[in-house]
């Protein structure tokens, strides 16, 4: 398995050794000891597997859960592709307010660890995206956070016009009226 580290540190993207023969292709999706040889905190204990199916253009996010709920998550996409971007907000962190985006694909395998302190989002680029979560902690609704997805001060490039997101989502706060827990 390939790691590549982010410009900020936590996040990992891993790209797994794809086999394939006539038959289709086989690859792990997780493995806790070579993810923690990578980087990845030992005591995650990942509890909870989610899955969203979303159609081009619709963006989910950006979220994340407050303590003592928050959650580390590995996440990745087992049909379509989706661009994946999470945001730093721990406070003190260099690279506070600062993103990250990777392009998740089925084609490709890879994987991508979202440690606690980050908001999460991505939106679909192709039809039936299927995107997996890990969870190393169970979903709390009085726990839930976000920020807006359009902020200009993130500058996050999104790759698309007019996103279809949730009313939810529309009215998340910037990242200047982010009291942030982390």
């Amino acid at each position: 398995m390939q790691v590549k580290k982010t410009a900020i540190a936590g996040p990992i993207e891993f790209v797994p050794r794809l086999f394939g023969d006539p038959r289709g292709v086989f690859y792990e999706t997780f493995s806790a000891r070579l993810m923690q040889e990578a980087g990845l905190p030992a005591d995650l204990d990942w509890v909870q597997d989610n899955q969203s199916k979303s159609q081009p253009g619709v963006l989910r996010g950006l979220h994340f859960q407050k303590p003592p709920h928050a959650q580390a998550k590995i996440v990745r996409v087992a049909q379509g592709r989706a661009l994946d971007v999470i945001v730093d907000i721990r406070r003190g962190s260099p690279t506070y307010g600062q993103h990250v985006a990777v392009e998740l694909s089925a084609a490709l395998g890879n994987i991508f660890y979202v440690p606690v302190g980050f908001a999460h989002g991505f939106v679909a680029l192709e039809e039936d995206t299927l995107f997996l979560y890990k969870c190393s902690n169970y979903y709390a609704p009085p726990s839930e956070g976000g920020l807006f997805w359009n902020d200009p001060a993130l500058g996050i490039d999104w790759n698309v016009e007019n996103p279809t997101i949730s009313p939810k989502d529309a009215i998340l706060p910037t990242l200047a009226n982010l009291d942030s827990p982390f």
